[in-house]
């Protein structure tokens, strides 16, 4: 640091503030501190800092159900947010969410001495187990809104559902199913309620409610059912990958979409907007989510305090899979 602050003309302590970020320093400044850094290949000697701090400057990450899109990208988003801020991840995945599996990967962050850890198990049971451990290290649970012991971050789902929901009925709809995720599922729970919630303020009985696994097949297999019943003119299915089976399976009975049927999808993965047809969905910012989580870690870390719950907002995205109902 001494050699930096040598080369761009400034004291050690300004270069420190450059390589926190600190907000307090001019562009100008951190400009020159940078070219210096990059003539003189510096990096920051992580284990002495660690001395200093009697930090790890390490966050654990405990992740299941990685394969699925919600929880593969809520990781992406909190990694790349944990980079930003200057922190090495750790990461654990379960391949079985139990009271043991979650206990021997919080020993094993434990063991690491991590600084805090990020929660991104998405069934309800999990929050109990973690109670028990907000006392040794700092904690977000995503999709918690968290307590006095645990800090909480999550995607306003039932928001995003009744987004869905309230575009259907907008274009005319009255007859709107949806195919959930496992209930077992925080987020599918709370897709739920939302659809639900929109159809009662309509003033509407909630057509049929089918179980998912949110998968492509899933959706394919319950898609040829719902087209061979024609009991629903709209259909709002908790993912995208379910709704590419339901728009295959309607392909091949013959349901034109969104001429007979109107469907809604949930997450915008990339491939939405290729669908055939383009895929109505709705957006969740995963990119915001993991900023947010890595901002309430790092307050917790300053002030112990678990801070005021976070709540990201999703957004509908219109495309080609929905249309006024026909008369």
């Amino acid at each position: 640091m001494e050699d930096v602050a040598r080369v761009a003309g400034v004291s050690h302590q300004t270069v420190s503030r450059v390589l926190n970020n600190h907000p307090n320093v001019s562009t100008k400044t951190r400009e020159r501190v940078e070219q210096a850094i990059t003539e003189l290949g510096y990096r920051r000697n992580t284990a002495a800092r660690s001395l200093v701090t009697r930090r790890s400057q390490t966050i654990g990450v405990l992740g299941s159900e990685l394969a699925q899109y919600g929880p593969s990208h809520t990781l992406l988003g909190v990694q790349q947010a944990a980079r930003d801020a200057g922190y090495f991840v750790s990461v654990a995945g379960l391949r079985e969410v139990t009271p043991e599996t979650i206990k021997d990967a919080m020993a094993h962050f434990m063991d690491q001495g991590v600084d805090g850890i990020v929660v991104t198990v998405p069934h309800p049971g999990t929050f109990d187990v973690l109670k028990d451990i907000t006392a040794q290290v700092p904690l977000v649970a995503v999709g918690s809104v968290g307590d006095e012991h645990l800090s909480g971050a999550t995607v306003d789902q039932r928001e995003g559902a009744r987004l869905a929901v309230q575009h259907l009925l907008e274009l005319g709809h009255k007859h709107i199913g949806h195919l959930s995720g496992p209930a077992d599922w925080i987020d599918a729970v709370a897709r739920t309620e939302g659809w639900r919630d929109a159809l009662r303020k309509a003033g509407l009985e909630p057509a049929a409610l089918i179980e998912g696994d949110w998968s492509a097949e899933c959706g394919y297999l319950e898609g040829l059912k719902i087209a061979a019943e024609r009991s629903m003119t709209a259909l709002f299915v908790a993912n995208d990958q379910m709704a590419l089976g339901v728009l295959r399976a309607f392909h091949e009975a013959g349901v034109r979409v969104p001429a007979d049927i109107s469907v809604v999808g949930f997450d915008d993965q990339p491939e939405a907007a290729y669908f055939i047809p383009p895929l109505t969905t709705v957006a969740q910012n995963f990119e915001e989510l993991g900023e947010r989580c890595i901002g309430l870690l790092l307050d917790r870390l300053e002030t112990g305090a678990t801070g005021t719950p976070v709540t990201v907002k999703p957004r509908l995205v219109v495309r080609a899979t929905t249309a006024p109902v026909s008369s």
